[in-house]
């Protein structure tokens, strides 16, 4: 025994001279998942969250992400948050009267905090009748700020449209009597304390009387 660990040792010894590497093979054990679980590699995700779909689709796509079959209540669920607007009211458009004496003349404008205005220069405006179809629009998405689902062409048939001038100020003429939601939008950059140029909203619910001329001041304080 004593002569076989010598011969082993000067083997050895004999070996590292030489410049001979030894390498050890090391054996790993095969992964072990439990039922119903896979490698995370080389397999799709299944487990992604509404809330993490939901922040793929703010930030302007899923990031090429196809949702599996598992995941497409997930993806209605998120999607869902859009609301859908009520099927368009045919006969409650069709009873309003197309042209009238009325007129609505005004401004329209943004106040700062200074109590500077800035004007809506060469800005489209315009009159939506006040209906349930507009009203959902005004509540849900004007006050709510939700998304909503596309509008029915037909609306287009029954809004009046004006330019504001150079300082802001527009006229409509010919206006049914009514009531109307007045729309605009005031561009607004760093005046208003905003890092690039914004399209704000404004929106009022106003009424028309007869031949009556009704004068109104669109406005919004930037907070």
């Amino acid at each position: 025994m004593k002569r076989v660990l010598k011969f082993s040792a000067v083997a050895f010894v004999a070996l590292s001279m030489t410049g001979c590497n030894i390498y050890r093979q090391v054996v790993l054990p095969t992964p072990y998942y439990p039922q119903g679980q896979q490698s995370s590699i080389g397999t799709p995700v299944t487990s992604q969250t509404a809330e993490q779909i939901q922040e793929q689709q703010n930030q302007g796509g899923t990031n090429g992400f196809t949702p599996t079959p598992q995941q497409s209540t997930t993806t209605a669920n998120v999607t869902s948050a859009i609301v859908q607007r009520i099927p368009f009211p045919e006969a409650e458009y069709s009873s309003l009267a197309r042209t009238g004496t009325g007129r609505v003349v005004g401004s329209i404008y943004l106040t700062t905090p200074s109590g500077h205005k800035i004007y809506g220069k060469q800005t489209r405006l315009y009159l939506n009748p006040v209906t349930s179809y507009s009203t959902q629009w005004f509540e849900k998405s004007y006050l709510g700020g939700a998304k909503m689902s596309k509008v029915d062409s037909r609306l287009f048939n029954y809004l009046k449209f004006t330019t504001s001038d150079n300082n802001g100020k527009f006229e409509f003429l010919n206006v049914p009597s009514g009531s109307y939601y007045l729309i605009g939008v005031v561009k607004c950059g760093t005046e208003c304390g905003y890092d690039r140029v914004k399209n704000i909203r404004i929106a009022k619910k106003i009424s028309v009387f007869g031949n009556s001329i009704k004068s109104v001041d669109l406005t919004k304080e930037v907070k």
